[in-house]
């Protein structure tokens, strides 16, 4: 018999109720993307999204790091030498990638301009980009040279 009434398996309802609390966290959190002028530079704060996340301010650079940092260990997914990240108070570390934050759409980071966001500080200059946690670490990324402090 029939009774008009949908059913689901326990594992789709669960399923169900994960994307929708998923989306309606999403909705809530605020993504911040930029990048440089040059385009080279493509940076998105990334706030905590679920449980145990913490907010994260993550840079790329197209032309790679220069000189390469010191990495002690490899990889597991993706790879090195593009990306450094950050949060409001922890260490700028380079860090491994199998994606990317640099979004041709970004809102442009005017050379002399400055953003803060999620605690850290970015200024955009010809010479490069550069970004100071509140605990003074960060990075400055450019084609010539970058390095973290």
């Amino acid at each position: 018999m029939n009774t008009g009434v949908a059913r689901y398996s326990p594992i789709a309802l669960a399923l169900l109720c994960v994307v929708l609390a998923c989306a309606s966290t999403a909705a809530a959190a605020r993504i911040v993307l930029f990048q440089t002028p040059s385009r080279n530079i493509g940076c998105a704060y990334l706030p905590a999204i679920s449980r145990g996340d913490v907010p994260t301010l993550r840079c790329e650079i197209g032309s790679g790091l220069r000189p390469l940092p010191h990495h002690a260990h490899r990889c597991v997914q993706g790879d090195f030498g593009q990306a450094v990240a950050t949060t409001r108070r922890g260490r700028a570390e380079a860090i491994c990638i199998s994606d990317t934050v640099r979004t041709p759409s970004a809102p442009v980071l005017r050379y002399g301009h400055t953003i803060h966001v999620g605690g850290v500080t970015c200024t955009s200059r010809r010479i490069g980009l550069r970004c100071t946690n509140a605990a003074g670490h960060g990075w400055f990324l450019s084609r010539q040279h970058s390095f973290l402090f």
